[in-house]
């Protein structure tokens, strides 16, 4: 039967045919789908997260302001593709004062975990770490203790309990434009204490020498976890931010089984190339349907817009088979 995804179905999520081209990932014909006009006062609006819910589809997106400050703001659509996104930013609620109190938040990841959405984000705490919260509606949103010390980025949720614990990938850093970056698993009993970290992988070559970062919430498959990633590479005019995917053990998600040598999707268009930050493909958000097991893909470009792009679980499981490190 082949490799099979283990979700719900959404039949009606965006999605458009691939043309006529052997690309494991092809772009919507109307990218960019956001752009800054969807808020009064933003500078760009890119890499965001989206989820499927009882309305259609929620997200949480990365906003920064004409000050250039990161902010995080909700969102919703009925068809995953015109969206609507509040005015005024994400306040969340907590117990701590400490850690609420707002600096910067960037590149969030929503997931839905048994009762509740959990949203992950590079939430500022004395330099860049990942910050941790829910909601349950998209209106009101809870602030928990972050997962890690600083500095860390690309904190991405598994969509459910892995061996009872609540498990994580993330990105530990610097307190800059990190010129290195390897992906590392982390567990919780709580989504407050953190700890049995392993390592997941490496940059290696080419697309992916420079650091690698964990891209949407994992897509769980019959045949392991399907991630896709970024990698990226510093060329002679700085660095360039594309997409692989590999596909991790059920289990213990640290083992990598399979890993795309060559990238998936590269910046090659003109809203990709051009944009506050040229030559970035960011995918932060993906949503799939296990009926037919095809995927949108969303992803900040050039770190200025959010587009989207479609694919599906046997596609990239055979793109797996032939462009793989193993």
């Amino acid at each position: 039967m082949g490799i099979r995804i283990i979700g719900q179905k959404l039949p009606d999520l965006p999605w458009e045919e691939r043309p006529g081209n052997d690309d494991p990932v092809w772009r919507y014909t109307k990218n960019p789908i956001i752009t800054r006009e969807a808020i009064k006062g933003a500078n760009s609006i890119f890499n965001s997260a989206v989820v499927a819910d009882k309305n259609g589809y929620s997200g949480v997106f990365r906003a920064d302001t004409k000050e250039l400050i990161m902010q995080l703001h909700a969102g919703r659509s009925r068809d995953g593709l015109s969206w609507k996104i509040d005015q005024k930013r994400i306040e969340f609620q907590s117990e701590e004062p400490e850690i609420s109190y707002f600096i910067y938040g960037y590149d969030p990841r929503v997931v839905w975990i048994e009762d509740r959405y959990y949203i992950t984000w590079c939430n500022g705490y004395y330099g860049p770490t990942i910050g941790v919260g829910y909601t349950y509606d998209f209106k009101n949103f809870y602030q928990l203790e972050n997962a890690f010390l600083p500095f860390n980025r690309n904190g991405v949720l598994f969509p459910r309990k892995i061996n009872g614990k609540f498990a994580m990938l993330s990105r530990p850093s610097d307190n800059g434009h990190t010129p290195f970056g390897d992906i590392f698993y982390s567990e919780s009993p709580d989504m407050i204490h953190w700890g049995c970290h392993r390592h997941v992988m490496s940059p290696t070559t080419g697309w992916q020498s420079t650091k690698v970062g964990a891209g949407p919430v994992p897509i769980e498959t019959s045949e392991g976890w399907l991630l896709i990633y970024h990698g990226v590479w510093t060329s002679c005019n700085g660095f360039v931010y594309s997409a692989g995917v590999a596909l991790l053990d059920l289990e213990k998600p640290w083992k990598v089984i399979k890993r795309s040598k060559h990238y998936i999707l590269n910046p090659r268009m003109l809203y990709e190339n051009v944009g506050d930050v040229p030559n970035v493909i960011f995918p932060c958000a993906s949503i799939q349907d296990a009926d037919t097991g095809r995927i949108a893909i969303y992803y900040g470009a050039a770190d200025t817009v959010t587009a989207l792009a479609f694919t599906t679980a046997g596609v990239l499981y055979d793109f797996l088979e032939e462009f793989s490190y193993r």
